[in-house]
């Protein structure tokens, strides 16, 4: 079942607000999925360096030594720590953090890479998540958001959405995938690895695999109209924006509202109702089969 939430703002003067206009679009949704919750949040890029989210069960051991343990392996970076996640910013590359990790700090896992992008999930409802994370008080341009009805894999922290298999790029999904261990397999043989049997996951790494080989985020989605067989919603957060598609006979519900402050998206129009301005909004169901997205660029 699951509940999709994203908000992309136009105006600048919206962005203190995401963090609370998104917390309260995906607790309206939480009958939808009561096993999970996350939340991407694209906020100001740091000149000159990355942000990598990260999760630990020990979090509190984990990350209070983590800063000097990079230091001493000659790896400048600071660490804020937000309950079982923190926020690694660094000029050093994603993949000498990685492997410093894997090495050194074997619980701790990524959930996402790039300069913009935050991620945040746990095992919960979204009144919790929110306030664990404190997401009503962050900052940025848009968001997606996700509550989840595990049906493919466990109720795990690794299982909730969104994924993230490429810098500054995650997905959130409604609907389930027929063919995605066929794919998945294909996908390991093209160098691409995986976390968990979520279908989702083998979505968002189809895409990641797909944008590497020079294709934009609309190609992708295209693409993956054919190359992903089920019933699906896809939104796809990315550095500059966000994307929407549904399969070809759209059976799972979405919802979009558009005004000159906003862009939104919701599993159910409930979630839309209190943005700024809804009575105003050019508010339509997305069509089955059609790639949906709005850029910084597009909406300058």
């Amino acid at each position: 079942m699951c509940g999709i939430v994203g908000l992309f703002l136009k105006e600048k003067r919206l962005y203190p607000k995401l963090g609370d206009l998104l917390s309260d679009m995906l607790i309206t949704l939480s009958d939808r999925g009561p096993d999970s919750t996350g939340i991407a949040v694209y906020s100001a890029p740091s000149k000159g360096k990355i942000k990598l989210t990260v999760q630990s069960p020990k979090a509190k051991s984990d990350f209070s030594s983590l800063v000097a343990a990079l230091k001493n392996g000659g790896i400048k970076a600071s660490l804020e720590t937000k309950n079982s996640h923190a926020v690694i910013k660094t000029g050093a590359k994603a993949k000498t953090i990685r492997e410093f990790l894997a090495v050194n700090y074997p619980d701790i896992r990524v959930m996402g890479v790039g300069e913009r992008v935050e991620i945040y999930k746990e095992v919960g409802l979204p009144k919790e998540v929110v306030g664990r994370f404190g997401i009503r008080g962050m900052s940025g341009s848009h968001a997606i958001g996700h509550t989840r009805m595990a049906t493919e894999s466990a109720v795990t922290t690794l299982g909730a959405h969104p994924f993230s298999t490429g810098d500054d790029q995650c997905l959130v999904h409604n609907g389930s995938l027929s063919n995605h261990n066929n794919l998945r397999r294909r996908l390991v043989r093209e160098g691409m690895s995986f976390e968990t049997y979520n279908d989702t996951e083998v979505a968002a790494a189809y895409l990641t695999a797909e944008m590497a080989k020079g294709k934009n985020l609309g190609d992708a989605l295209k693409g993956a109209l054919d190359a992903l067989d089920g019933f699906f919603t896809f939104v796809v957060g990315t550095k500059s924006g966000f994307g929407v598609v549904r399969d070809p006979i759209a059976c799972k519900p979405a919802v979009m509202a558009e005004t000159g402050q906003y862009i939104a998206f919701g599993s159910e129009y409930r979630a839309l109702v209190a943005l700024p301005d809804i009575e105003t909004a050019r508010v339509w169901e997305p069509e089955p089969a059609t790639v949906y997205f709005w850029d910084q660029k597009k909406a300058a």
